[in-house]
């Protein structure tokens, strides 16, 4: 949608791709129908019609094939509440699925993601090495733009995301992957298993992943990177455009770096799954678990259900999957830390990078040194006592790279 400025790039990024592998690139130009009739709107669609022959033209001497779906023009677009980037993903995801044979994999990116030229290669290359994996959450890494306002936005973001995930790495949680639209491959064969893609207007791709992370392993590592652009959107509900522009005004309450004792918590439940196979164990979590499915037996038709522990396991993380635990350090971090919340940025990311550290220390089985973890610590002990706001924006790119390195570290050494 309105992509005339990004999509260029996306495409030279796959016109030089090195592999052996065949493809088709789909592309579906997409807005609602009703925007034609509106002021605010007929811009878009105007500038999707000039897209759309834009492709046209560029098809006819591009060195792979394309095809276009075409939901923009006048009749062809969405009608209704069927619209928006979920639809869209859902649209090329069913065609796609109509045609697709089973040994194929699906590389889902959007219009504006670039790559080096041995992506489609790495990932073909990663999945055939690890059979199990049903699917692939890509590295991902949002380059600077040089205009500080976008670069601050993406880099606070950024570090909410990595946060996160690591976090999740740490405590051992199956929903540890990060879910980019942009930087998500999955075979054929699991999106036909799960139905295909739940069409929601926003989160689509966690929606996704989650799915198929109840039907088997997503695999979270993969030697080349994607590079989603930084920009300010207003495109979708929630996600990286909108982020930056509610960050950018000083709104950062919805990306939170949530407290590592909500975290341990998920992780102390974690350690009585097996007991919950025989007793009711009463503890936070599985309080807020209680009150989500408005039940006081949460345990009981599980354990009808299976015949093992293993079984029960299993049972425990579909029930318990990524949306209920976000929803649980949602509730519980502290009402008094959000009001504070630049503040208490600082505590968290330095209990994560000593936790990721050492956890990074002990998986390797290694000596190795760690000056640039090092060097961010005492960065963030300067600035213990100022909020991410007051932070340069060279110390929050430090912050975020060694965020990244670690992450990458951990997620290659599980692979």
């Amino acid at each position: 949608m309105d992509e005339r400025e990004w999509l260029p790039r996306t495409l030279d990024c796959i016109a030089q791709q090195r592999t052996s592998h065949p493809f088709t690139v789909y592309l579906c130009i997409n807005q609602p129908n009703e925007w034609w009739d509106s002021a605010d709107k007929v811009e878009i669609c105007h500038h999707n019609a000039d897209l759309l022959q834009w492709v046209e033209e560029y098809r006819s001497h591009a060195p792979f094939p394309i095809e276009i779906i075409d939901r923009s023009s006048p009749g062809n677009g969405w009608h209704g509440k069927k619209h928006g980037v979920g639809w869209a993903r859902k649209t090329l995801f069913d065609h796609i699925l109509s045609v697709a044979n089973s040994h194929d994999l699906v590389i889902s990116m959007d219009a504006d993601t670039e790559f080096g030229p041995d992506y489609f290669e790495s990932v073909a290359r990663n999945l055939t090495r690890h059979p199990a994996w049903v699917a692939l959450s890509v590295p991902y890494y949002h380059r600077l733009t040089g205009d500080e306002e976008k670069d601050r936005a993406i880099l606070r973001y950024e570090i909410y995301m990595r946060h996160y995930a690591l976090n999740m790495l740490t405590i051992g949680s199956p929903y540890s992957f990060t879910a980019i639209g942009s930087a998500i491959v999955v075979r054929a064969t699991s999106l036909q298993k799960i139905g295909g893609i739940t069409p929601v207007q926003s989160g689509e791709d966690f929606y996704l992943l989650q799915k198929l992370r109840k039907m088997g392993e997503v695999g979270s590592w993969n030697e080349e990177c994607v590079y989603p652009a930084a920009r300010f959107s207003d495109r979708v509900a929630f996600g990286t455009g909108p982020a930056m522009m509610k960050g950018a005004a000083g709104n950062w309450e919805s990306y939170p770096l949530y407290s590592p004792a909500s975290f341990q918590k998920v992780a102390d439940t974690y350690q009585l799954i097996d007991r919950l196979y025989t007793e009711d164990i009463d503890n936070d979590f599985t309080r807020f678990l209680q009150a989500q499915f408005k039940t006081d037996d949460l345990w009981g038709p599980l354990r009808a259900n299976a015949r093992t522990v293993e079984q029960f396991r299993r049972s425990f993380h579909e029930k318990a999957d990524g949306l209920r635990i976000l929803q649980f350090l949602r509730q519980d971090y502290p009402q008094e830390l959000k009001r504070e919340l630049p503040e208490t940025n600082s505590t968290s990311i330095l209990n994560l990078l000593l936790n990721s550290t050492n956890m990074e220390q002990q998986n390797t089985m290694l000596e190795a040194q760690h000056d640039s973890a090092i060097e961010i610590e005492e960065t963030l002990l300067n600035c213990y006592n100022a909020p991410l706001d007051e932070w340069t924006t060279e110390d929050l790119s430090r912050l975020r790279d060694e965020l990244f390195r670690l992450e990458m570290g951990i997620r290659r050494r599980m692979a």
